[in-house]
């Protein structure tokens, strides 16, 4: 589970933001009919979905985009070369771009809790730091600072945790991430991190061959049922045999295996309720909205199953509103899966579905950066109080402010 993020520094996000998934303070009858949207983690209540709303272009996305690039440092940053520039940029004015960018997050993997966080320019490694909580204090794994010094011994300090430290801090490059290197190298901990980032946190992303297969053989009858619940009248689905030329093949038994090159579509048939004997080629004659909530139940039958955490980018693209809905309640019926998404949906903006510090907002600054605050820190917002009502009024800020006046638009025809 996820339980604080920060970030500063990256793309439209100048200034520190934070992104808390744990639970505010809040005692209202509200609050009680909504205890289903949370999770406990010792005595703390951990949220299991956040929704973050904002004008287009105001910065959503840079933060599940500057999320996204952290992670991927941490699973990947190993592989990289002297000549490598990181895949970021920092926020463009005002010198910041000559300033580090910093990642900072809170998380539990089993059931211990870690703080990591690292600092880094587009072309090198500044500061990285890891701490635990063994036994409920917080403790020293490793810390790291460049500008200490040339030698290793004065960059790095470590507790009595990794084995053989400096072993590792020797083959780490100012191109790689400390515990990218120590899980390369085969150290517990460092693969216990690495794996809590490759394998819990989730992107919504292109589905692969073999995601497809494994999860469908695993969950097809809580997909037909998933399906079925969001008003589709799919009532099965067949993945035929096929093979890609020295990549990945799948044999059902029963059809001829096809011959399929990079650009084919899976072969995926679906039959519907009208006559269950007539099926339909799922890449050619289903709908896009079909085809993207097929998608979409796999990713999130996944990540519920394993208690994951999933980042959706505008969530709504090419679902219905009311499809939205039922995916958010898919999370808070899980056991401790999280999702963080964002959207346009102000059909969510309500306080009958959502705890005030499950909703956010983020608003472009006048100096084009982007801030990010929760509804929760509207301490005079009632319970009672319309959201969407108040949010479309602007009394968050956090959207667009058109013009619409009649002599501006005969400008444009004109």
């Amino acid at each position: 589970m996820i339980l604080e993020i920060r970030l500063s520094n990256f793309f439209s996000i100048k200034n520190e933001i934070v992104l808390d998934m744990r639970a505010g303070n809040s005692n209202t009858q509200k609050t009680q009919a909504l205890r289903a949207n949370t999770f406990t983690y010792k005595d703390e209540q951990i949220l299991k979905s956040v929704a973050v709303y904002g004008a287009n272009a105001s910065g959503k996305s840079n933060i599940i985009k500057a999320i996204r690039f952290c992670c991927a440092m941490v699973f990947s940053s190993h592989n990289n070369n002297e000549n490598t520039t990181f895949n970021f940029s920092p926020f463009k004015f005002e010198g910041y771009p000559h300033k580090p960018s910093r990642f900072f997050i809170r998380f539990v993997a089993g059931e211990i809790e870690y703080e990591y966080s690292f600092s880094l320019t587009r072309n090198e490694i500044i500061t990285e730091e890891l701490y635990y909580y063994p036994n409920g204090r917080r403790a020293k794994i490793f810390t790291r600072d460049e500008t200490l010094g040339k030698e290793k011994g004065d960059i790095y300090s470590f507790g009595s945790v990794i084995r053989k430290p400096l072993d590792v801090a020797e083959n780490t490059s100012r191109k790689t991430l400390y515990i990218s290197r120590a899980s390369q190298m085969d150290r517990d901990i460092a693969k216990d991190i690495f794996r809590f980032f490759q394998q819990k946190i989730v992107f919504k992303r292109p589905l692969s061959d073999l995601f497809v297969v494994f999860e469908f053989a695993q969950s097809k009858n809580l997909l037909l049922k998933a399906l079925t619940i969001a008003d589709s009248d799919i009532v099965d689905i067949k993945i035929n045999s096929f093979s890609r030329d020295s990549d990945f093949s799948f044999h059902d038994n029963k059809t001829p295996i096809q011959k399929l090159s990079p650009s084919d579509n899976l072969p995926i048939f679906t039959f519907h309720k009208t006559d269950p004997e007539i099926s339909f080629d799922f890449a050619k004659e289903e709908s896009t909205g079909t085809q993207a909530l097929f998608s979409m139940m796999m990713m999130i039958l996944y990540s519920i199953n394993n208690n994951n955490i999933l980042f959706i980018d505008e969530i709504e693209s090419s679902l219905h509103s009311k499809i939205v809905e039922y995916i958010v309640e898919l999370f808070h019926t899980s056991n401790s899966a999280q999702i963080i998404y964002t959207t346009h949906n102000t059909n969510l903006l309500n306080l009958n579905k959502l705890r005030k510090d499950q909703i956010y907002f983020v608003n472009k600054r006048d100096d084009g950066s982007s801030d990010l605050y929760s509804l929760f820190d509207y301490k005079d917002f009632r319970d009672t109080m319309d959201v969407e009502k108040a949010y479309l009024q602007g009394r968050f800020d956090a959207i667009p402010y058109i013009d619409d006046s009649l002599d501006n638009l005969k400008t444009l025809i004109q």
